[in-house]
């Protein structure tokens, strides 16, 4: 625009303006201004202005050319995200290569974006349903071919329907594996309405029974526009049921009816993190840090709504109660006493776990709200290109919907699941009784002394807790110190109201379910085999040569099941020393026990002092270059912290 009084624009991707008096942009990607007097953007993702006299912007990025060209950050006007692919132009045809050449059940239309299934001879007399859209909702569309669903599928470019004359290819390659008839089941957005539509006139023309099921299971607008509803995830249970009524050899006319049916009962929203960006391009919209967009489409259009980002359990309050709000146009109808099948969707990019707590929220919110969950899926099954979100999908189900549902196929997507009810299946198990063999403990000559050996150990930990932590920040996750004093604080929880008994096997037997317990992470599980197997030694003994015995068997315990040798850079190379310092009390006179228990405490600490010098082979400091592990490994040292301790409790010197 050149010489133009006022500019207003709304939701549009690019703004170039030159010499324009006033320029106004809500929701617009991308604006360019030079020589403009005033300049007032809300909601825009890039603000680029040059000369101009008065800019005010909530944007996400406000960047004036002169600051840049003089900081010389000029590339910061164009960097699309980065993504993992060979060619963007290339990207959806390299993207249904891998998908067909990885599978062995699916073929390539050749010169068009169609995928079918290898075996359409299977199809003869059966009605074929195809379905498509556009790439970057993977694994939809083709994910979902196979028997007991989709027989091809129609891709387009990322986020753009699909050229008829590729789908009306699908349909004739259908015809031509003698199909009684043709579904087309799409998504309720103009493009794919009016490609998939005008090959379906063409393909009547040509004598193809074809009929066409539009999935509009948006329920995010309160009164949605003349175009109606999207068709969003909710898509996948059309896909599921009408296969399974294909695969019974269900005519046509009586497929389209059912599945028109089921519709009705679809509902779907979905909430975002963060946009998407389609290859080569800027992300669709600007999303702050720490907001979230509701109900925002599948082709990184943004949504109605945007607040701060909740909870899980909020967020999916927010999203059902919207999806089942009467006043809405929009809504899903639901009320308590109702079945369901829940889909929860990840958008792309949320992980797994993030996924797992949604799924969790989303059961029970619907169950407070008295809805039986009939069935769970929860993974990706539309997705939107690398965007951080989710949306939830339900569909009101009954026994026959069930059915349908539950019916087996073969498409990779699918998945696995169980036809069992969710709601009032029980899934929590009780853990086996105790071993209650070994509870009733008494007191012996050694109980008074062991505790005072423990109650050393736990203070000299809880002492050195923050040191080694230090030390691990240098060479793994900085948290030995925290794991230590954790087994620390459990043993000096138990001691005052347990019976430290005098069988030291006993003993050590109780530490090991301890530090198993509490501990925690690889220490709590090497201290636990250590004690454990030392224990077995010291169920009837109680003399030094026992113990000596049994310190070397528990060292034995921890390299054969931790993998870790002395040299390695762990805690062996501060307790292999002392331990074979102290299989000197097997042959030494009663007068010398505490001087080879001071001699192993030294050889402990010298050995702990080595690791400064040793290039890591086990344990998380062995992914880090040596040149950034210069201090001794923590583990050694709590080693040689706990030795000490022990023999100072025993009245040796400090």
């Amino acid at each position: 625009m050149i010489w133009v009084s006022v500019v207003v624009c709304y939701r549009v991707s690019v703004v170039v303006c030159y010499r324009v008096s006033v320029v106004v942009c809500y929701r617009v990607s991308v604006v360019v201004c030079y020589r403009v007097s005033v300049v007032v953007c809300y909601r825009v993702s890039v603000v680029v202005c040059y000369r101009v006299s008065v800019p005010c912007s909530l944007a996400s990025v406000g960047l004036y050319i002169r600051w840049l060209q003089a900081l010389g950050l000029m590339s910061l006007l164009s960097q699309p995200q980065q993504k993992l692919l060979n060619s963007v132009d290339r990207c959806v045809d390299e993207a249904l290569e891998g998908i067909v050449s990885s599978s062995g059940y699916l073929s390539l239309l050749r010169g068009h974006r169609v995928v079918v299934r290898a075996d359409l001879e299977a199809l003869k007399g059966r009605v074929a349903l195809l379905s498509g859209g556009g790439s970057g909702h993977e694994p939809a569309h083709a994910g979902y071919i196979g028997s007991g669903m989709l027989s091809a599928a129609v891709a387009g470019g990322v986020f753009a329907s699909p050229p008829p004359a590729s789908v009306l290819a699908a349909i004739l390659c259908l015809r031509d594996a003698g199909v009684s008839g043709v579904l087309l089941i799409v998504k309720n957005y103009t493009g794919d309405r009016l490609n998939f539509g005008l090959a379906a006139e063409q393909a009547r023309n040509r004598g193809v029974a074809v009929e066409m099921v539009i999935v509009a299971d948006d329920c995010a607008f309160d009164q949605p526009s003349k175009a109606g509803r999207r068709g969003l995830c909710g898509t996948v249970f059309v896909h599921k049921l009408a296969g399974a009524l294909a695969e019974e050899g269900c005519p046509l006319d009586e497929i389209v009816s059912k599945v028109t049916e089921a519709v009705k009962g679809i509902g779907t929203l979905g909430v975002s993190l963060s946009p998407c960006s389609v290859p080569g391009c800027l992300p669709s919209f600007d999303l702050p840090a720490g907001e979230m967009e509701l109900g925002l489409g599948i082709h990184g259009e943004p949504g109605i709504k945007r607040s701060k980002v909740t909870s899980a359990d909020e967020v999916v309050k927010t999203m059902v109660d919207h999806m089942t709000n009467p006043a809405s146009q929009s809504h899903l109808s639901l009320k308590s006493g109702d079945s369901v099948v829940l889909c929860v969707n990840n958008l792309g990019a949320l992980s797994c776990l993030e996924i797992s707590v949604v799924t969790r929220s989303a059961i029970r919110y619907l169950e407070g709200r008295g809805v039986q969950v009939a069935r769970v899926m929860s993974g990706s099954f539309m997705t939107s290109l690398e965007m951080a979100g989710v949306s939830l999908s339900m569909m009101r189900a009954d026994q026959e919907i069930l059915r349908l549902f539950d019916a087996k196929t073969t498409a990779s997507a699918w998945p696995n699941l169980s036809t069992v009810c969710i709601s009032g299946t029980s899934y929590i198990l009780d853990p086996p009784a105790k071993d209650m063999q070994e509870t009733s403990h008494t007191e012996g000559p050694l109980s008074d002394v062991m505790r005072k050996a423990l109650e050393a150990v736990c203070f000299s930990l809880l002492q050195r807790q923050e040191e080694l932590n230090s030390l691990d920040r240098a060479s793994g996750d900085g948290d030995c110190g925290n794991t230590h004093a954790q087994a620390a604080k459990a043993i000096q929880e138990w001691l005052p109201s347990h019976i430290v008994p005098g069988c030291p096997g006993q003993l050590l037997s109780t530490l090991a379910g301890l530090v198993q317990e509490r501990m925690g992470g690889s220490s709590g599980a090497l201290y636990s085999l250590f004690l454990t197997a030392a224990a077995a030694l010291l169920k009837d003994r109680s003399d030094p040569a026992a113990w000596a015995n049994a310190m070397h068997a528990g060292t034995d315990a921890m390299r054969w099941y931790g993998g870790a040798d002395p040299g390695d850079r762990t805690m062996l190379d501060a307790l292999c020393p002392a331990v074979e310092e102290l299989r000197r009390l097997t042959t030494s006179p009663p007068g010398g026990h505490m001087a080879i228990l001071q001699a192993a405490v030294e050889k402990a600490e010298l050995g702990a002092e080595s690791t400064r010098d040793l290039t890591a082979r086990a344990g998380r400091a062995s992914y880090i270059a040596t040149v950034h592990v210069t201090l001794p490994d923590p583990g050694a040292v709590a080693i040689a912290a706990i030795l000490r301790a022990v023999f100072e409790a025993l009245g040796g010197q400090k």
